[in-house]
């Protein structure tokens, strides 16, 4: 259990320390999990998928065995699929999340319509979806060709605000082979009720049945429980950074007899589920490599609990996003993956010709490490070059520019 200290309004104190520990085993990273991919995807409420293989990455560094084939299989079968959801991004979800949790969302995707009504005068909303929906339904489309199809009733409308609209009206998923291991494929679009059948259609009529009824809000219930579960403690300020979505306090108000509080340094109270782990500050954390975009990094509003402020801006360049890597449940470093080798290395790993043998794992580290550190950052690496790269290979520490 964390160490904790009482607060003047007598809700326990959790340090930073203690915050980290508690949010790494929510996530799976304080030792792999003996699960499936599939319930690993469900625990965490989706996995950020902006590009194609970061959730194959953030389920190596979760599960223990797990192979991208795993998640491949999942991804044909239908079981998972991409589509917007929270923040507007893409994250990979079960077929019963991307039912439940797309709606959730629907009031913000309606917002982003908002931000370009200059550019769409005259068309009527409700129409467009109609057009669009029949559209992809018939088969699967490329945004650039519903985008032609939306011109041609509305040739005066602005070409990107009728692909926002189309985007954010309709639940839209990126069909397969989009998303899969080792595949390649254009990004094609059509509704998730379509490419999960016959029963997402009939949880469609259900889902819209409870939007008109009082008891509408409860499923936001549901899913404040499963972010505590996945992602707590933590703030209502939080969960909304994670949703992109705002006015969830009255959720975790409707809740509170559910919960048990506490606060971080600040005084910022902290929700959670009573039975959730909470370990010892103290209990070791193994090096993880995360890919770009781990929603780890990116679902609360303080992120202090895994990014010390002074590095909170190094995971970027401009608009890219760096693969991370974690020492001690913190954020350390950056690391690059290359599945050619560079050649003329002069380390142990080359070849009689000077070429390096295998993929090879660079890693940028922020400070200094232990030899310790280093030899188990080393040790990690190679798990990871061995499950994802097809390896073993080479652990160089430099610049991942270089």
């Amino acid at each position: 259990m964390a160490s904790r200290t009482k607060t003047p309004d007598q809700s326990p104190q959790l340090g930073t320390r203690a915050l980290n520990r508690a949010t790494l085993a929510r996530q799976l990273l304080l030792s792999r999990a003996e699960m499936c991919a599939g319930d690993a995807v469900a625990h965490l409420v989706g996995l950020q998928a902006q590009n194609v293989k970061p959730p194959y990455f953030q389920l190596h560094a979760r599960l223990a065995g797990f192979r991208p084939a795993e998640l491949a299989g999942l991804m044909e079968s239908r079981e998972v699929v991409r589509m917007v959801t929270m923040r507007s991004t893409i994250h990979t979800h079960t077929a019963h999340d991307a039912l439940t949790l797309r709606p959730l969302v629907q009031a913000a995707r309606d917002r982003e319509v908002a931000y370009f009504r200059k550019g769409l005068t005259g068309v009527d909303l409700d129409r467009l979806a109609e057009r669009a929906r029949a559209f992809v339904e018939a088969e699967p489309r490329t945004m650039a060709e519903i985008r032609e199809e939306l011109l041609l009733q509305w040739p005066a409308a602005d070409p990107q605000s009728l692909s926002v609209a189309a985007r954010c009206l309709l639940p839209l998923v990126q069909v397969t082979p989009r998303g899969v291991w080792g595949r390649s494929g254009q990004v094609r679009l059509t509704t998730v009720e379509q490419w999960l059948g016959a029963d997402a259609a009939a949880a469609r009529a259900d889902a819209s049945a409870a939007r008109a009824d009082a008891r509408a809000a409860q499923p936001v219930d549901d899913v404040v429980l499963r972010y505590l579960g996945a992602f707590g403690p933590a703030s209502v300020k939080d969960m909304q950074t994670w949703a992109g979505l705002t006015r969830l306090r009255e959720a975790f108000e409707r809740l509170r007899p559910r919960l048990i509080t506490f606060r971080d340094e600040n005084g910022t109270e902290l929700f959670d589920l009573p039975d959730a782990p909470r370990p010892d500050p103290d209990t070791p954390a193994p090096p993880r490599f995360l890919p770009e975009f781990d929603n780890l990094l990116l679902s609360h509003a303080d992120r202090s609990r895994v990014v010390a402020p002074e590095i909170r801006n190094r995971t970027w360049t401009g608009n890219q996003a760096h693969r991370t890597l974690l020492v001690d449940g913190f954020l350390a470093g950056l690391w690059r993956l290359d599945d050619t080798p560079a050649t003329g290395s002069g380390t142990d790993d080359a070849g009689a010709d000077g070429s390096v043998r295998g993929p090879v794992l660079t890693v940028e580290l922020f400070g200094t490490q232990s030899p310790a550190r280093k030899e188990e950052i080393e040790a990690e690496g190679q798990v990871l070059l061995t499950g994802m790269a097809g390896g073993p290979g080479s652990v160089r520490f430099g610049s991942i520019h270089g």
